[in-house]
C-alpha cells in the first residue's frame, strides 16, 4: 500500500490514518513478526521489559513512581520519512498510556485507565484478539475462581469488551508486590489494545466500579447465607444500556459500564430486598474491600503510602512532540509539585436513589463514589461559553454538568448537540452535519472551568491532522457520547487523552469505606504555556515540510510537569480558585517525596 495525497480520511484524522498503516503492516508483514525490540544506544543490545521496569522505576518509603512505556508497532509511511526514530519510555502516539506490571511469572506493558476500576491481562489460553507480539500471561501461577469475566467498555456507539476467567495472581510494581491480587486471565476480547503494545488494563478506579470486586464479594456473601454458589453470569446487554468505545482503532474509550451495585448487597434471591437488608449487607460489603479491591485501593491500605492518591501526567507525541513527562505517581506527589499549586474538587458521589451504594447502618447519611467524575462550572470555546446540552433535560432537569476523567479514552466525548454546535463554530458554519475542519494554523481553545479555575485543552492536542501528505486541514479530537441517564453515569463529558495531557492530575481516594469521613477530590494544575497558540502555528509551519505531522512513540523532553499561565479565553470571567481544605495537611512537608523519574533513556529501532 503506497500513501498518496489523493487519499482522504474523514473526522478522526490522523488517527484514522494509523488504523491504515496497520493495515498496511498486516499485508506486507508476515505474522509471526514481533514488534520490534528496545535497544540500548549505548551498548546496541535489546531491553527485557524486566530490565525496563528495574532502571525506571522507583520506589520511596512513601510512594511508588514510575514511567509511562510506549511500545512501538512496526513503521508506518510516516516514519518511513527518517532512516530510524526514536523510542523510549513515554506513550503510543498520544493514544495509549501504559504502564508496566509485573503479574504472575511476566512483565508486561497494561494501559493505565482511570476510567474503570479492573485489573486484566491477556493469557496464553487466548483464542481471540490477543496479538502476537505482547508478553502473554502465562497460567501456571493462576490461582482460578471459578468465575467468569464479562467486562464491557464505552459508550452506545460500538462495543469493546474481554472475556475470560477470574483468579488471584502476585500482583506488583515498582519491587511491591501484593499477593492473592484478584484479575482477570483473558482469553477473548475484541478490543485493539494489542496494536499498542499493551497486554491488558490496568484499572484506577474505586471498588465498587469493579466487576471482579461484586462477583468476589456476592459470591462469598451467598455461601455464608447457605445460597447454591454459582458462576455469575453478565447477561449480554442491550447496546443503549452500556458504555461503549468506539470501534475504528485505535479511538480508544475504556471506561467500565454502570456497575448493578445493590445487586451485590444480598444473597436473597428476591429482586427487591428491603432497604434495610441491604444496609446492614452494607458492613460485609465494606470488610470485603481489603480481601478482593483492586490493587491501587488494596495497595494504599496494606502497604502505608503516606497519602492514599496518585498522580499522572501524559506526554505529547504528535504534532508537537514535548510537553510533560508521561508519569504515575502513587502515594505522594511528583517531586517539586506541593499540593497547594493544584485546585482541589471533590468527586461526585451516588446516592442510593441514583444507583449508588447505600449508607451503612452505623452512618445514614453516607454517599459513595463510582467513578472519577468531577462537577464542571461551563465548557468554553475560544472565550464563548458554550450552551448547556438538551438531550437529558426531560428526565433530568436540574442536573449538574459534570465529566468523568478518562486516561483510557483517547479523546473529549461530550454531549452531541453541544459538539455539533462545536463544529459548526469550528466550521464557519449552520450546516447540521458539520465535521469542525479548521485550518490547523489557526489556534482554537476548547476550555473547561473546574473549581472556578479555567482548564484549557492545548491547541497542540485538540487539533488532528485530517488528511494525508496535508498539514493545512485539521479537526478536532471531539466526538459526542451518550447523555446522561437515570440509574447510569451522570456526567455529559469526557476528558480523555487531549485534556490530560495539558494538565497534572491528582486522585485523591480518601476513605473507602466512609468518605464522609475523608472525601475523595480530585486536583488539576495546568501545564499549558502561555505561548501555546504560537507553539502551534510554529509545529504547523515546520510540519509543512514533511507534510506530515509526527506520529511517533518517543520520551517528552522536560523532566517534571511545569506549571504555567493558562490559554484563557479573555472574554471569559472566572470565580476565584476554590481550593476546598483537604483531609490531610498541606503545611506539613511531604516526607516521602522522591526524584521525579528522568525519562531521558533514548534507544533507536531501525525502520524497515
Amino acid at each position: 500500500m503506497v500513501w498518496s495525497p489523493a487519499c482522504t480520511w474523514s473526522t478522526f484524522g490522523i488517527q484514522v490514518l494509523l488504523l491504515a498503516a496497520l493495515f498496511e503492516l498486516a499485508s506486507s508483514t508476515p505474522t509471526t513478526r514481533q514488534t520490534p525490540p528496545v535497544w540500548d544506544k549505548r551498548t546496541g543490545k535489546e531491553i527485557p521489559l524486566e530490565e525496563i521496569a528495574k532502571r525506571f522505576t522507583r520506589r520511596t518509603e512513601g510512594g511508588v513512581h514510575l514511567p509511562i512505556v510506549g511500545r512501538q508497532v512496526p513503521g508506518s509511511s510516516l516514519e518511513r520519512r527518517a532512516s530510524s526514530a526514536a523510542i523510549g519510555l513515554g506513550d503510543y502516539v498520544d493514544v495509549a498510556y501504559s504502564v508496566l506490571l509485573a503479574v504472575g511469572g511476566i512483565t508486561t506493558p497494561l494501559i493505565l485507565d482511570t476510567g474503570s476500576s479492573d485489573l486484566w491481562v491477556m493469557s496464553d489460553a487466548c483464542t481471540s484478539g490477543c496479538g502476537k507480539n505482547i508478553p502473554l500471561y502465562p497460567q501456571a501461577t493462576f490461582q482460578p475462581e471459578n468465575l467468569d469475566a464479562k467486562l464491557f467498555y464505552g459508550d452506545s456507539s460500538s462495543g469493546t469488551s474481554a472475556f475470560g476467567e477470574i483468579g488471584m495472581d502476585t500482583v506488583g510494581l515498582a519491587g511491591i508486590a501484593l499477593k492473592e491480587q484478584s484479575f482477570a486471565a483473558i482469553n477473548r476480547t475484541n478490543t485493539s489494545i494489542s496494536r499498542t503494545g499493551s497486554a491488558g488494563i490496568f484499572g484506577l478506579g474505586f471498588p465498587t466500579n469493579s466487576v471482579i470486586w461484586s462477583q468476589l464479594f456476592s459470591r462469598d456473601l451467598k455461601a455464608t447465607q447457605g445460597t447454591t454458589v454459582t458462576p455469575r453470569e453478565n447477561a449480554e446487554i442491550e447496546r443503549n444500556d452500556v458504555k461503549y468505545g468506539n470501534r475504528y482503532f485505535p479511538n480508544l474509550h475504556f471506561h467500565s459500564r454502570f456497575p448493578s451495585l445493590p445487586d451485590v448487597l444480598t444473597g436473597a434471591t428476591s429482586r427487591t430486598p428491603s432497604r434495610r437488608q441491604i444496609s446492614n449487607g452494607m458492613l460485609n460489603l465494606l470488610a470485603s474491600f481489603n480481601k478482593f479491591a483492586p490493587f491501587i485501593p488494596r495497595l494504599i491500605v496494606e502497604k502505608g503510602l503516606s497519602m492514599p492518591l496518585f498522580t499522572v501526567t501524559l506526554q505529547r507525541n504528535t504534532v508537537d512532540v514535548g510537553g510533560n513527562l508521561g508519569q504515575l505517581t502513587i502515594g505522594e506527589m511528583p517531586s517539586g509539585m506541593d499540593i497547594n499549586e493544584l485546585t482541589w474538587v471533590p468527586v461526585r458521589n451516588y446516592s442510593f436513589a441514583d444507583g449508588g451504594l447505600p449508607a451503612p447502618p452505623d452512618s445514614p447519611n453516607e454517599k459513595y463514589p463510582i467513578a472519577w467524575e468531577v462537577l464542571i462550572d461551563d465548557v468554553y470555546l475560544d472565550g464563548e461559553k458554550l450552551p448547556r446540552s438538551n438531550l437529558s433535560l426531560s428526565s433530568l432537569p436540574d442536573l449538574p454538568l459534570s465529566a468523568l476523567v478518562d486516561t483510557g479514552n483517547s479523546l473529549i466525548r461530550g454531549p452531541e448537540d453541544v459538539v455539533q454546535h462545536i463544529f459548526r463554530k469550528l466550521e464557519g458554519s449552520t450546516s447540521t452535519s458539520a465535521t469542525g475542519r479548521f485550518k490547523c494554523a489557526q489556534p482554537h481553545t476548547l476550555a473547561f472551568s473546574i473549581g472556578g479555575k479555567l482548564f484549557p485543552v492545548d491547541p497542540r492536542d485538540f487539533a488532528t491532522q485530517v488528511f494525508v501528505d496535508d498539514v493545512s486541514v485539521c479537526g478536532p479530537n471531539l466526538v459526542p457520547t451518550d447523555p446522561p441517564q437515570s440509574g447510569g453515569y451522570l456526567f455529559s463529558w469526557s476528558l480523555g487523552a487531549p485534556f490530560l495531557k495539558s494538565v497534572l492530575s491528582a486522585y485523591y481516594f480518601g476513605n473507602l469505606t466512609y468518605p464522609s469521613r475523608d472525601p475523595p477530590r480530585m486536583g488539576f494544575l495546568s501545564t499549558v504555556p502561555n505561548n501555546a497558540n504560537e507553539l502551534l502555528q510554529s509545529a504547523v509551519s515546520s510540519a509543512a515540510k514533511f507534510e506530515n505531522f509526527p506520529m511517533l512513540t518517543a520520551p517528552a523532553p522536560t523532566g517534571t510537569a511545569t506549571a504555567a499561565g493558562t490559554v484563557s479565553p479573555s472574554s471569559t470571567s472566572t470565580r476565584g480558585s476554590s481550593n476546598a481544605a483537604l483531609p490531610f495537611q498541606p503545611s506539613i512537608p511531604l516526607l516521602w517525596s522522591a526524584c521525579a523519574v528522568s525519562l531521558g533513556l533514548l534507544v533507536t529501532a531501525s525502520i524497515s
